[in-house]
């Protein structure tokens, strides 16, 4: 097997849901030894968070657990017992990067203040990913991915402007943070290397999703127009998804368009039409345009237009794939992308794969997702050595 990039690199995972499971997944799947600590009894709630594998009845844990949780070894562990605290230090002094998603404050009033921490070790990178930061006003405010999208401005953009904004399905606020949080984490350790001292890092949920609307924002500072919504019946393609023979497609066009070519795959000669190729005259006849223009799309399907366009320079057009579609993908099937997890067989779920290609020290699962407290016993008592008389099980933790 070959060496992974981050093999030798400690982390003590102090995370749980998705922001930060996810910064140390992409850690560990590039082989970091990643530490998870989980309350006792009830461990990380995502544990309990759906999908789960409708055809296994003996599995407990959900898929998104499974996913966000390879290569990690799980310690059950109250950080408010006294016992906590001694192992919090002691696995602090052993770690490279500590990852913490606890609502601001919280790591502190475990005893794990900024100073304790560099006291124990003047070296650790402390990676903190909360909905808005460490500081400023809205510091202590709840939120979820709904709120993050309208709050970091990308829910204005998306969608019809005759029809309320929209998000992205699931958690992808929460995926962009864990990933920024972990390009944070080794560009902080690279610089420790250099320095010799660790440094703290804030990552917030909602700044990880304004930089995405990076376009937008700039126009306003410069001219101030807020650019919207697209309109309807605007003499062009729709950059949105439209309705096909059997699902929909998303048709680009880039620069001066042949409106013949566009004709001849949608096989209408009326887009042909001498008033429909000039952007002037397809503003004109907007209407009669977008008629044309849907009639024309409903009557083929989305592998045929997909394959057709891309025969074209001009003309770029995406499918918009479901579950099946993605799985079935040639080009992910050539990469191998999506990768069964645990016990190879038919009925092994897929999960997504490596994020991208190291040809050197490459991407790789060694460990399924622990069960919880599976190695306790192995880090606690026989790789720090610390005193089993004095372990406590204080079931159920009130941990924020």
């Amino acid at each position: 097997m070959k060496p992974q990039a981050l093999k030798n690199v400690r982390i003590l995972d102090l995370t749980h849901y998705i922001s930060g499971p996810y910064c140390t997944k992409l850690l560990g799947d590039f082989g970091a030894d990643v530490i998870k600590i989980e309350n006792p009894l009830v461990g990380d709630p995502c544990r309990k968070m759906p999908p789960f594998d409708e055809t296994n009845p003996n599995s407990n844990d959900s898929l998104l657990f499974q996913y966000l949780n390879t290569n990690k070894k799980s310690v059950e562990l109250d950080l408010k017992s006294d016992f906590g605290h001694l192992a919090a230090e002691e696995l602090v002094r052993n770690s490279d990067i500590l990852v913490e998603n606890f609502r601001p404050g919280t790591l502190a009033s475990y005893g794990l203040t900024e100073s304790k921490l560099r006291t124990l070790n003047p070296n650790l990178i402390v990676v903190s990913i909360s909905n808005f930061g460490q500081t400023g006003p809205y510091r202590d405010f709840e939120a979820t991915d709904l709120v993050f999208y309208a709050l970091g401005g990308l829910m204005f953009i998306f969608g019809s402007i005759n029809k309320s904004p929209l998000k992205h399905a699931f958690h992808q606020a929460q995926f962009k943070a864990g990933t920024n949080a972990a390009s944070a984490a080794l560009m902080a350790f690279y610089e420790m290397i250099n320095s010799g001292t660790g440094q703290k890092v804030d990552i917030s949920i909602q700044e990880s999703m304004a930089a995405a609307v990076r376009d937008t924002t700039t126009s306003y500072a410069a001219s101030g127009i807020v650019r919207t919504r697209q309109t309807l019946m605007n003499g062009e393609l729709p950059r949105a998804p439209i309705q096909v023979k059997d699902g929909y497609i998303v048709p680009i066009t880039f620069g001066s368009t042949d409106w013949n070519k566009t004709a001849n795959l949608l096989g209408d000669e009326s887009l042909a039409d001498h008033k429909f190729q000039t952007p002037e005259g397809r503003r004109m006849h907007a209407e009669e345009f977008e008629n044309l223009v849907k009639a024309a799309f409903i009557r083929r399907g989305k592998h045929e237009l997909f394959y057709g366009a891309h025969s074209h320079r001009e003309l770029v057009y995406g499918l918009v794939q479901d579950a099946a579609d993605l799985i079935e993908n040639p080009q992910y099937q050539h990469d191998q992308y999506f990768q069964a997890i645990g016990n190879s067989g038919s009925d092994t779920p897929k999960f997504p794969g490596r994020p991208f290609k190291l040809s050197k020290t490459p991407w790789n699962i060694q460990t399924t997702a622990p069960a919880l407290g599976q190695h306790t016993e192995e880090i606690l008592f026989n790789k720090l050595n610390l005193p089993i008389d004095k372990f406590q099980n204080t079931g159920r933790s009130n941990e924020k």
